[in-house]
C-alpha cells in the first residue's frame, strides 16, 4: 500500500487522521468502489480539467458524472479535459487515473461537487490504483476548505 509522498506529507502536515484501504488493481472508480467495498457516493473521483489560465481539479462522487457545460457556467471559463501528459506533469508522483482530490497538496485549485458535502466518510485514490485513503467527512471537508463548492454533476 502506497500513498503518493506529496499527498501523505500534506495530510500529515495538516494533522488529519486517516487510514488506508487496500484493494486489487482496478481500472475505473466504480470497480474501485466494488473492490474496496465502499459506497460509490462516498468515493471521491478527481477529474483534471484545463482552461486558458491553468488547471482545476473537479471532484465528484464516483457514481456521478461531471456535467462539463454546467461546470463551465459555474467557473465562467471554457474547460476541457486535461491530457495524460498534463496530468502526469501536475501529479508526478501519482499513476494516471489515480489522482487524489486534495489539490492543495499539488497547488491545483479544486472545485468540489456539493453532493460530497455531507458524506460521513470519504474515500479517495491515494496515487496508485491499489490504495484508497479513508477519512471522516469532516476531516475531508477540512482539507477542502479552500475549494469552491458547487453543483456540477449528476448520478451516472
Amino acid at each position: 500500500m502506497t500513498i503518493a509522498r506529496k499527498l501523505q506529507d500534506y495530510i500529515d502536515g495538516e494533522g488529519i487522521a486517516y487510514d488506508t484501504v487496500a484493494h486489487h488493481r482496478t481500472a475505473t472508480t466504480s470497480q474501485t468502489a466494488q473492490a474496496a467495498h465502499v459506497p460509490g457516493n462516498s468515493l471521491a473521483k478527481s477529474v483534471v480539467v484545463h482552461h486558458e489560465m491553468g488547471y482545476v481539479l473537479a471532484v465528484v462522487p464516483s457514481n456521478h458524472r461531471i456535467e462539463l457545460s454546467t461546470l463551465q457556467d459555474v467557473m465562467n471559463k471554457r474547460l476541457g479535459l486535461a491530457s495524460e501528459d498534463e496530468v502526469s506533469s501536475l501529479f508526478a508522483d501519482c499513476d494516471i487515473g489515480a489522482v487524489p482530490p486534495i489539490g492543495s497538496a499539488y497547488d491545483v485549485p479544486v472545485i468540489l461537487d456539493e453532493s460530497l458535502g455531507n458524506a460521513s466518510d470519504v474515500y479517495f485514490e491515494g496515487g496508485d490504483h491499489k490504495t484508497l485513503v479513508h477519512m471522516s467527512g469532516s476531516n475531508f471537508r477540512s482539507l477542502m476548505k479552500d475549494a469552491q463548492v458547487a453543483r456540477f454533476s449528476h448520478v451516472a
